[in-house]
């Protein structure tokens, strides 16, 4: 079997700035932004989005009533991550969904399985691969920071970054990473 191909570039061919804060709606944390400071070493990374100074989070969110998953991903990226330009929008290259999370009902655990005993889940997280392409620019809001994370620093550190979060190298170790050098 031929494992899928990501191709990644290194993260100095990525320009990052800053535009209009995006409240959030469960925080009320203070105007913040820092340049992405990470060491390479030709590790692939996890775009996040942190909140705070804790809480972590996949560039997302939740789709409009009747929408396509791929243009409501297309829609929140353009909304967390583009410049606000009708001029300058990306490209968005959304390859497969790599994993599917549920919230059976009103609590905070997420399962990567829908229980059998629930008809009507409460949420279905879908977790998709994004094809960057060699040079992008991002722009992110002043009340977030945009976190390069390595997937080995994400593996099994639960206590950092969640269950959802915490599982994505294990998604993607399916794949091979092929670091295109210039």
């Amino acid at each position: 079997m031929v494992s899928p191909v990501v191709n990644t570039y290194p993260l100095t061919n990525y320009t990052f700035g800053m535009k209009e804060p995006k409240m959030e709606k469960d925080t009320s944390v203070a105007d913040r932004l820092a340049r992405m400071k990470v060491q390479e070493h030709n590790h692939p990374h996890v775009l996040l989005l942190q909140i705070g100074n804790t809480f972590c989070k996949l560039p997302g969110g939740r789709l409009k009533p009747g929408e396509n998953e791929i243009e409501g991903l297309k829609r929140k990226l353009c909304s967390k991550l583009a410049v606000n330009s009708p001029t300058f929008q990306p490209n968005w290259q959304i390859g497969e969904c790599v994993a599917i999370w549920w919230r059976p009902n009103f609590e905070t655990v997420m399962y990567p399985y829908c229980p059998p005993h629930i008809t009507k889940p409460k949420e279905c997280k879908k977790l998709f691969i994004v094809h960057l392409s060699e040079r992008e620019y991002f722009a992110v809001p002043k009340n977030l920071k945009l976190l390069a994370v390595p997937l080995f620093e994400l593996y099994d550190n639960v206590q950092r970054y969640g269950p959802v979060i915490s599982t994505i190298p294990q998604q993607l170790s399916r794949f091979h990473f092929n670091m295109v050098r210039q």
